[in-house]
């Protein structure tokens, strides 16, 4: 499913805030070395937005569920607020090895806290008090709902969770998928939308992305 015309593409990514050589190369690597996951990287115009949304929260503590080679944490460590820290949580010792090699190129290595183990034994190990101010989800999608609830009753009033991927190539409205991500996804959609501790939106971005912010 195209959620905008595809003829389109060129046009968006012209009309955001360019990616420097070091994201280029560090998507260029990512294309290269794992061809067949890099549908698991997100866009230049994503990382764009993830820099502006951390910018504008004022963040001083982010938390990233997925982390991959590195290009999402990357943005959002250059968009926290000086002296600011990122958990990065991710289960690839290989990918996130990428990763620091352009943390440190980008000079964000100091900022970024990579944690190698489950993600929901990293989130839920994190004090249970409210002062997160941004997070950002892009893993497993049968882990969202968990990660959701993990996330937000961390979340200090005013902070922010984006989370990615939340159309599934439009299968969310699709009653012929049921395989369990799909699943997961509609039951996290269901339960933001619903959620009386958040104001939201879901936002035709890539392949979906929901904003929520903390009451």
């Amino acid at each position: 499913m195209h959620i905008v015309n595809p003829q389109l593409d060129a046009y968006l990514l012209d009309h955001c805030t360019p990616a420097d050589d070091v994201l280029r190369d560090l998507a260029e690597e990512t294309r290269r070395l794992l061809p067949q996951h890099t549908s698991m990287q997100i866009t230049q115009d994503e990382g764009a937005f993830l820099t502006l949304l951390v910018q504008l929260t004022g963040a001083e503590l982010a938390v990233e569920v997925g982390t991959f080679t590195g290009y999402s944490a990357l943005c959002i460590a250059r968009g926290l607020a000086p002296g600011g820290q990122l958990v990065a949580c991710d289960v690839s010792e290989e990918w996130t090895g990428i990763a620091r090699r352009y943390w440190e190129r980008a000079g964000v290595a100091g900022s970024i806290d990579l944690r190698i183990a489950p993600a929901l034994d990293t989130l839920r190990a994190l004090p249970t008090d409210e002062v997160i101010d941004f997070a950002f989800v892009d893993a497993d999608k049968t882990g969202y709902p968990d990660y959701y609830e993990e996330l937000v009753r961390r979340l200090r009033p005013g902070g922010v969770i984006a989370l990615d991927n939340v159309l599934q190539a439009g299968r969310v409205v699709d009653p012929a998928a049921t395989d369990p991500s799909v699943t997961a996804i509609r039951a996290v959609n269901d339960t933001i939308a619903a959620d009386p501790r958040v104001t939201s939106v879901l936002l035709p971005l890539r392949d979906g992305v929901t904003v929520v912010r903390k009451r």
